[in-house]
């Protein structure tokens, strides 16, 4: 019975092919297509964003609202000028732990409790901090939005700050902070800062704070740094979503606008020392599977107007899977199996960075090849076609970002947060198109110093060391896991 079933659908799909091709006419007009070529592409269509519209409620809290209606969910994020560079510098670390600290009990609820009504809400509720701001983010159906909201208020304005929950997570940091140590690619993100800053800037302490700092965390130390830092006049409220505006500020004033301003402590804009001399800072990990390494010196400001030819020169250098340093190491040489760049959005000066982890056995050869990039860079103009491919890639990109509110709300942010203009995806497409190859050489040579580098390397010494110091790319010094000299 079965096999008869399968021989009558066979023979029913042939029926079928068979009246198709009867509709079409006996001959079909030849189509000559040259296969040796990729098919030529029109332009693009313009990218139409919503706009970013703003107001400022009494007590000074500034409020962004960008209208996306397609789906009924919206993201909220509150942003405060509360990172870890406001870190008091006896206590690296404070602004992450007390950011954490706001879901772990808030207004009525306990931390159990505050979980459990994100999730019948349906609602994923964050709090985290960052060097340059602390941010509490909500997305949740447009439906919920006003309990969400509700319990959004709890988490920012009143939290509670157990004691035991203090102790919990202060317990939970510590070792955190012991597991960090056997992680290389851990221990190179919290040492390249600390090298390249120093202590006495802001970015150069690590964000999740030191076995010392974490042990004097208390009760009194986290409240203080909320009631210093946590204030309206210093925080923006982002809204994208299926709302408008009038909506928003009436919701956002319901439970903000009590909210009492007050002044705020101002951050120091640290100095990054000189730049000494290219040299190779090692952090020995005895039976590293790998090299992890960090080349790289302080940078630009988010804000620099060089941003655009930057994104470009990165792109081209080591920001996309095609870029120069990927197609060296990973995949002509087989070192590694991903090579990347970047120059990160800060505030301050924000570091540039290349990066890999490396076959053990390769260091001083992959070494080699990143420092050859990083000169060929600046010393040769891009050619045309490299030029085109990395900023179609970025342009091209571009519009899948804005997708989602979530992916929406992670640009306009960047906005927010660097004081950049409302307008600023209105115009950077065209802008991104116009950096030539001259104006990718020039920025090469201003932002990558060669000559300049602060080398970074976790590994097992006993198995680098010799090929590293072969290589006369400078001075080795020795590091400690958090990036400090080893008297």
């Amino acid at each position: 019975m079965k096999a008869a079933r399968r021989v009558d659908r066979w023979a029913s799909r042939c029926l079928l092919a068979a009246a198709t091709l009867a509709a079409y006419p006996a001959t079909l007009p030849a189509q000559a297509v040259d296969r040796s070529k990729p098919p030529t592409l029109p332009p693009p269509p313009a990218l139409k964003l919503p706009a970013v519209q703003t107001t400022t409620l009494p007590n000074g809290l500034e409020l962004a609202v960008v209208e996306m209606h397609k789906v009924p969910v919206v993201d909220v994020q509150v942003l405060l000028d509360a990172g870890a560079a406001r870190d008091p510098a006896d206590a690296p670390g404070l602004a992450t732990f007390t950011a954490l600290m706001l879901q772990q009990g808030a207004g009525a609820r306990g931390a159990l409790e505050i979980a459990d009504e994100a999730a019948f809400l349906g609602a994923q509720l964050n709090t985290t901090a960052t060097p340059d701001l602390a941010a509490a983010t909500l997305h949740v159906p447009r439906r919920r939005l006003e309990p969400a909201l509700d319990l959004l208020a709890d988490v920012v304005l009143r939290p509670t700050f157990p004691d035991s929950e203090v102790v919990r997570q202060r317990e939970l940091r510590g070792a955190q902070l012991v597991q960090q140590r056997d992680e290389p690619v851990a221990v190179a993100n919290i040492a390249f800062p600390a090298i390249v800053y120093g202590a006495a800037h802001p970015y150069g302490h690590p964000p999740n704070g030191t076995d010392a700092a974490t042990a004097g965390l208390a009760r009194d130390r986290v409240t203080a740094f909320y009631r210093a830092y946590y204030r309206p006049n210093a925080a923006r409220i982002l809204v994208v979503g299926d709302i408008t505006l009038a909506e928003t500020r009436g919701l956002v004033a319901a439970r903000f606008g009590a909210w009492e301003r007050g002044d705020v402590p101002v951050v120091a804009p640290g100095t990054v020392a000189a730049p000494a001399a290219r040299a190779v800072y090692l952090i020995d990990k005895p039976g590293a599977a790998q090299s992890v390494i960090r080349i790289g010196h302080a940078g630009p400001a988010r804000t620099t107007p060089d941003w655009y030819p930057l994104e470009v020169l990165n792109t081209i250098l080591g920001g996309a899977f095609t870029s120069r340093l990927n197609q060296n190491l990973r995949e002509t040489h087989g070192y590694t199996y991903g090579a990347f760049s970047q120059f990160a959005a800060r505030r301050l000066a924000g570091a540039f960075v290349a990066l890999a982890s490396v076959v053990t056995a390769k260091t001083d050869s992959s070494l080699v090849e990143f420092l050859k990039e990083l000169r060929r860079i600046r010393e040769e103009a891009v050619p045309a076609a490299e030029l085109a491919k990395a900023k179609a890639y970025i342009t091209l990109g571009l519009p899948g970002e804005f997708e989602t509110t979530g992916g929406a709300a992670a640009r306009f942010r960047e906005l927010l947060t660097y004081g950049l203009p409302l307008d600023y995806y209105d115009h950077y497409i065209e802008r991104i198109d116009a950096v030539t190859a001259a104006d990718v050489q020039r920025v090469a040579r201003q932002y990558i110093d060669p000559d300049h580098l602060d080398i970074v390397v976790v590994g097992d010494k006993a198995q680098i060391e010799a090929g590293i110091k072969a290589l006369n790319e400078g001075p080795i010094e020795y590091r400690d896991v958090w990036g400090q000299e080893i008297k």
